[in-house]
């Protein structure tokens, strides 16, 4: 029997019939082996996933951090200790030196004289010159008299939550009068209070609310150069790859229906091809190591502080230090400030200002200062009576 597994047939001095036991012998042909794919494929995939959960994980605690910082609001007649994500709209709350602005509030009094607060806008415009704010004078009378919110009472007209940080219109009806307020009564979130024992004010706009909020927007995934470039090799790749499949498909249909259905019984193969993606999990773990090589950088690490260089992100390692844009105004933020010594008065006689002076001098040569040990090349003088009158005193 011909078709029996357990045995082989030779024909005997019949090279025709045997020439099937020879062809029989080959064994399948794959180019690739399925599992070569599918393996890096998973490692790329979980690398990449378990990247991105470390870092929205990092994102979850910091947002953690900020929603359990303390502040103190006005709760049962008195102001208690309170964490930022049970702060309220209309809650009273009391802000001290160096502390962070919890939610959007109008200011209704403060502990200085003057009535005057003054807070840093960093977090919010990047500036950090102090900013002054002033309450109503019809609240800033309370002054810090913590007994008086007890029975506070007040109703604000307010403008609907938007992201204009430097605009705020509404009203406010205290005592029977009414009293406009702008966005000089307003402190926003992020602001610290700076150079201001304590403050006093009104919960306006809380959470998402805020106009810090507001102008967060939704977040938006960032991609390097180097993820701009890979994206484009893969696509090229995979076009070239196509075209390829396409005219091997044409000429393999072709050829199969001409003569490589001949070959099938004896030289069978795969229906199928694959190709490897190994490259982007080499970038993950590269980039990977990179972040933990930041956080152990010594030369980046704060001794006074105690606070090293942290990663926060692992997306973004190779863009550090590239500048793309450079920006420039006319208030002179990129300009060299020089000063001169120009003139000067010495018991009242005044040298170096030609229509002062009362004796002439040539503006144009300078004076020679290099006999003093303590000369500097950069000092120039145009008036040489001045160094005249000096060695004369000294004499």
């Amino acid at each position: 029997d011909d078709t029996s597994k357990s045995e082989r047939i030779i024909y005997i001095n019949d090279k025709a019939r045997n020439a099937e036991q020879k062809f029989s012998c080959i064994p399948q042909i794959n180019a690739l082996n399925p599992i070569s794919t599918a393996v890096p494929l998973v490692i790329v995939l979980g690398i990449t996933a378990a990247k991105d959960g470390v870092d929205d994980y990092k994102r979850h605690q910091s947002d953690k951090k900020i929603n359990n910082r303390n502040a103190t609001v006005l709760q049962d007649g008195s102001f208690q200790t309170t964490k930022w994500r049970n702060v309220s709209v209309g809650d009273i709350v009391r802000i001290e030196n160096n502390e962070h602005v919890p939610a959007d509030i109008l200011l209704l009094s403060t502990s200085e004289a003057s009535m005057f607060c003054f807070i840093e806008t960093a977090d919010l415009d990047g500036e950090t010159n102090l900013k002054v704010r002033q309450p109503l004078a019809a609240t800033g009378k309370i002054g810090v008299n913590e007994g008086s919110y007890v029975n506070f009472a007040a109703k604000l007209h307010s403008e609907l939550p938007n992201n204009q940080l430097n605009r705020y219109q509404g009203t406010l009806e205290y005592n029977g009068e009414t009293y406009g307020i702008d966005n000089e009564k307003m402190l926003l979130r992020g602001c610290i209070l700076r150079n201001t024992k304590q403050i006093y004010g009104a919960v306006v706009f809380t959470g998402k609310d805020t106009k810090l909020m507001q102008n967060s927007g939704s977040p938006r995934f960032k991609r390097t150069r180097l993820d701009r470039v890979m994206n484009s090799l893969v696509f090229m790749i995979f076009v070239i790859l196509c075209c390829f499949s396409l005219v091997g498909a044409i000429l393999g249909g072709l050829w199969e229906s001409r003569t490589g259905a001949y070959f099938r019984t004896f030289l069978p193969w795969e229906t199928f091809t694959t190709n490897s993606a190994s490259i982007g999990a080499f970038v993950e773990i590269i980039r990977l190591g990179q972040s933990w090589t930041i956080d152990w950088d010594l030369k980046m690490y704060h001794e006074k502080t105690d606070t090293p260089a942290k990663a926060r992100t692992t997306t973004l390692n190779e863009e550090l230090g590239q500048i793309e844009y450079v920006f420039s105004d006319k208030t002179g933020t990129l300009t060299q400030n020089i000063m001169t010594f120009n003139r000067c008065s010495v018991l009242g006689t005044v040298y170096g200002d030609p229509e002062l002076s009362e004796r002439s001098f040539s503006a144009s040569k300078k004076v020679d200062f290099s006999a003093n040990r303590y000369y500097t090349p950069k000092f120039e003088f145009s008036d040489h009576n001045l160094l005249q009158d000096c060695q004369v005193g000294v004499k």
